[in-house]
């Protein structure tokens, strides 16, 4: 499925405001520690996922078969949610949400000791493990995230050579002088934006980070103005709203569907759009189920150079974690660090490892032949970044504020775009000075 950013829309404002209490306060502080003997490991787990396609499809079943071959004596039964965010909200009110989970968006970082189980510090972790940060909590680590994401733009690489262009745009305006040439060159729809759906287009704050290749960008949103001059998401937000603007996209956003545009890019009907490495997968199978070739799908950094060199941010997608009631900790704890380090998953969804050591997959190859910097966010102001935007409701990890802006692109909302900045803008201000750093 898709990046837990986009899962998380799903609760919004509306569940963060009912609070999640649960009943983790006495058990705070326990530690999900690393079995020595995996022969002396035993119980019935049950695993939480958003993956409903694994679960029906019986991978997690084959992935679940080979654990075993390590740890016969655990039982691992799995639990697909449709609509994960909302229904394991739900659950952590109580003490049955599994033994092992994804972290859900909506649990506010401070909180993830009260609910979950130390799976051990930062600093040993650390060494070993990419993301340790995004679950750091007083220099414990809740969460480990089996993959790790890229954002960018998933291309039909013929409809670009069709076009004339050959080699990623380096600037905005080149980005856009390029979607102008497939609009005058093709019959393809040189950008989509999956408005109707929402959540494709949340993935746009994570231009943060790749714009000026900033590992600290998630501090300077939220310690700054984002849609200052130059502002990261200023640079990715202005460009959203030149494509729509200027008449680069789809007809009516409102019309959009999400799973018919993986066939249509893959076929050439649709050029471009802004997603991240989870969806190469999926348009890959969209192209061999359409007859179309795999092959033609691409994917491109943003266009920003910085030194020369394009950027691109690496992020983890859900974090798996302990229920910190578990009764059988040794083998969730088990199940979490096979998964991580030996199930294959990464590999199997052509993503990227949280292991440091591990290659890059091979749909990147051409991000290493361009010398791509590969980069990851300190996330230490995440918790505060999160609460900072809950707060203002702004909503940058929430569809309506760039729904909106699609809008005011094409006409269907009143205002300047240099209005709607300044009033996100402002709103984003006032909020800061009432959350503590």
């Amino acid at each position: 499925m898709n990046r837990r950013t986009f899962l998380a829309l799903a609760v919004g404002a509306a569940l963060l405001a009912a609070g999640c209490t649960g009943t983790g306060a006495a058990s705070k502080g326990a530690d999900a520690e690393a079995p020595d003997d995996p022969s002396k490991v035993s119980g019935t787990i049950t695993v939480l996922t958003q993956r409903t396609d694994l679960v029906q499809n019986g991978t997690m079943k084959k992935y679940a078969a080979e654990f075993n071959k390590t740890y016969p004596r655990v039982k691992v039964e799995f639990q697909a949610l449709t609509n994960y965010e909302a229904e394991v909200k739900i659950r952590m009110n109580t003490e049955n949400y599994g033994d092992v989970l994804l972290i859900p968006a909506v649990i506010e970082k401070n909180d993830y000791p009260k609910f979950f189980a130390s799976l051990g510090t930062r600093a040993e972790r650390s060494e070993k493990y990419r993301f340790t940060d995004y679950a750091t909590v007083d220099g414990k680590v809740y969460g480990q995230s089996p993959i790790g994401v890229m954002p960018g733009f998933l291309y039909n690489k013929k409809v670009w050579r069709q076009a004339g262009i050959t080699a990623w745009p380096a600037t905005p305006a080149e980005f856009l002088a390029g979607l102008k040439a497939i609009k005058a060159k093709t019959d393809a729809v040189p950008y989509y934006t999956n408005f109707a759906a929402g959540w494709p287009l949340t993935q746009w704050t994570d231009v943060r980070g790749a714009v000026h290749c900033d590992t600290q960008a998630t501090t300077k949103l939220a310690e700054g103005d984002p849609w200052g001059e130059d502002g990261e998401l200023r640079v990715g937000d202005t460009l959203l709203y030149d494509i729509v603007r200027q008449g680069l996209t789809e007809k009516d956003p409102t019309t959009t569907n999400w799973e018919e545009s993986k066939p249509r890019l893959a076929r050439g009907e649709l050029a471009t759009q802004w997603l991240g490495t989870w969806a190469i997968i999926q348009f890959q199978d969209a192209a061999r189920k359409a007859g179309a070739s795999p092959d033609d799908i691409g994917f491109m950094p943003f266009p920003s150079r910085t030194n020369g060199q394009f950027c691109a941010v690496v992020v983890p997608d859900y974090l798996q974690a302990v229920n910190i009631h578990s009764e059988n900790k040794p083998a969730a704890r088990a199940w979490i660090d096979w998964f991580t380090d030996k199930s294959g998953y990464a590999e199997d969804n052509l993503a990227i490892s949280p292991l440091k050591d591990a290659p890059l997959p091979k749909a990147l190859k051409p991000y290493e032949d361009a010398g791509v910097k590969i980069i990851e966010l300190d996330d230490a102001a995440g918790a505060r970044l999160k609460q900072i935007d809950n707060e203002s409701e702004v909503g940058i990890y929430k569809p309506d504020y760039r729904q909106d802006l699609v809008d005011l692109a094409r006409g269907a909302r009143k205002g300047s775009l240099e209005d709607f900045f300044s009033d996100l803008a402002e709103k984003w201000a006032k909020t800061q000075k009432t959350v503590g750093s």
